[in-house]
């Protein structure tokens, strides 16, 4: 089993950056497909980034290319995701998950463990 732990959120205005962490403990995180997914209030969880076990597949929901990257740092146990030029219409919890395969998916069902998620809020 692994733990996942996500930091980085915060209050930024629309246009600004930030940058979340997810490290993850327990087991290393080399041997998951990790993903990132966002909650609003009201709202369901959607899919957001994913990146393949060895980090050269990665996935975006239409909405953030271009602005978002995912990365992973296998020797750290850590995945990041990089945000630039943030929207209001960002704004959320923010969580990580881990999935047991090889496939990069952005179906929520599909991963089997999930951080507890880090807020993020873009002031317009």
């Amino acid at each position: 089993q692994v733990q996942l732990v996500e930091s980085g959120g915060g209050l930024v205005q629309a246009g600004g950056s930030l940058m979340l962490s997810c490290v993850a403990s327990g087991r290393t995180v080399s041997g998951y497909v990790m993903g990132w997914f966002r909650q609003a209030p009201g709202k369901e969880r959607e899919f957001v980034a994913a990146i393949s076990r060895s980090g050269d597949n990665t996935k975006y929901v239409d909405s953030v290319k271009g602005r978002f990257t995912i990365s992973r740092d296998n020797a750290k146990n850590t995945v990041y995701l990089h945000m630039n030029s943030l929207k209001p219409e960002d704004t959320g919890i923010y969580l990580c998950a881990a999935r047991i395969s090889s496939i990069v998916s952005s179906t929520v069902g599909l991963y089997n463990y999930w951080g507890q998620g880090t807020q993020v809020t873009v002031s317009s």
